[in-house]
């Protein structure tokens, strides 16, 4: 039995029974839609699938129909498809170890510039053979010199940064695997006066966890898409990387928090790693 539930806790569900199989995905609009360098999906059978509340909080979103989220805090609630008999879940809600591993990753010639591929699982251009169905991405967007252009999944919310981000971090706490329903967020760090709405702030809400002291989330209440959360008793605003249009020209610095990564992701390369924060974070 695995049990799953959305950062706030109003959306849950459980499943019981093996997953079929389990993948990374890196087209443009899972990295829109959770705000991550890839979304990571477990495919589980319909039959054994059960919500066990939360269901009226679920919204589907404006930008796909296969997509849906909790429209307290913003997560990627499962998809269900009755005419194939599986239920597709993200795999950052799911709690405990899930017996399977990833198995590929699909759509990597859409993936974000600034994310490396380290592992050494399978690379499919697009859909794995032999499956053939069509290909949606959102239109790229022009480079313009000295500014990072970004948005949510819709389009609705848009944003700038004017030079270069303080920092990228990929994280792998609890709570932002729940938020994002990915495998681990990647933040980047920029100083509040080089942020600026382009359009659609007053479209963007909020979730902050209760007993966090400074845990919050933000999203597109239309698409459910991840959009930046900003912070003017800090003086800086925190942009999920997944929602960067064009490259911003800096990298991961480092895997933080990875006491609670997932146990089925992981984490190779040569990134330092530390196990909370990092020393005078």
């Amino acid at each position: 039995m695995t049990k799953g539930a959305c950062l706030c806790g109003t959306v849950r569900y459980e499943i019981d029974g093996p997953f079929h199989a389990m993948l990374h995905c890196h087209c443009s609009m899972c990295r829109k839609f959770h705000g991550s360098a890839f979304a990571t999906a477990a495919v589980a059978p319909l039959s054994g699938f059960r919500w066990l509340a939360g269901e009226h909080a679920i919204r589907a979103s404006c930008a796909s129909r296969h997509r849906s989220f909790c429209t307290t805090c913003g997560s990627a609630t499962p998809l269900l498809a009755p005419e194939r008999q599986f239920a597709l879940v993200h795999a950052g809600s799911l709690e405990g170890d899930l017996g399977i591993a990833p198995e590929f990753h699909q759509f990597v010639r859409f993936k974000a510039p600034w994310y490396t591929i380290t592992d050494s699982l399978p690379q499919f251009e697009e859909w794995p053979p032999p499956s053939q169905a069509p290909v949606v991405s959102r239109p790229a967007v022009p480079p313009r010199e000295g500014v990072t252009q970004g948005s949510c999944l819709c389009g609705d919310v848009a944003f700038e940064l004017d030079g270069p981000p303080l920092r990228m971090m990929n994280c792998h706490c609890s709570r932002c695997r729940r938020g994002r329903s990915a495998a681990h967020a990647t933040n980047v760090f920029v100083a509040l006066d080089t942020f600026r709405w382009v359009r659609g702030d007053a479209q963007v809400a909020s979730y902050r966890v209760p007993e966090a002291r400074r845990f919050t989330v933000a999203f597109c209440t239309r698409c459910g898409g991840a959009a930046p959360r900003l912070s003017p008793e800090h003086g800086f605003a925190v942009v999920p990387a997944g929602t960067l249009d064009t490259d911003p020209g800096v990298r991961p610095e480092a895997h933080i928090f990875t006491a609670s990564r997932a146990s089925w992701f992981p984490i190779t390369g040569d990134l330092p790693q530390y196990a909370e924060l990092p020393p005078q974070a």
